[in-house]
């Protein structure tokens, strides 16, 4: 009796297990699935309004800037500290590929574009690039 008890029990063990057989899993692509983000400045932020700041200068003691965008339109004022002259430049603006930047067009003789971030504007140099440095945060723009 006690070798059929044992017999019963091991084939009810291997019953058991064999019924528990994992699925064959379904094949997956080897490509990841790429995820786009398409937000940025241009679609993302409320970037139209008034930014103002004083930017320094070579010689002197700064100049205050202030530009107001509207949809496409831009106007650029300049005053050197300390002097009287306010000197005026009206254009409109396009935005790079990637929608963080503008440039405002027509503009010579000075840094023409600005990267968009959230209530600010941030002039870069002349060839387009972030100034870097201890001075870089004096050229950031602050939505009034």
């Amino acid at each position: 009796m006690k070798k059929l008890f044992i017999v019963v029990a091991a084939i009810g063990l291997m019953y058991s297990c064999g019924g528990n057989t994992q699925k064959a899993q379904e094949p997956t692509t080897s490509e990841p699935t790429q995820v786009v983000d398409e937000h940025n400045a241009k679609n993302s932020l409320d970037y139209k309004g008034t930014y103002e700041g004083k930017v320094p200068t070579a010689s002197g003691e700064g100049m205050i800037v202030t530009i107001e965008l509207g949809d496409d339109t831009f106007v650029k004022k300049t005053v050197y500290v300390g002097k009287k002259d306010t000197f005026e430049e009206k254009g409109n603006y396009t935005w790079n590929g990637e929608g963080n930047t503008i440039t405002l067009e027509g503009v010579k003789d000075a840094p023409s574009k600005y990267f968009v971030g959230e209530n600010t504007l941030t002039q870069l140099d002349m060839d387009g690039n972030k100034i870097t440095g201890d001075m870089a945060d004096l050229y950031i723009l602050k939505k009034k």
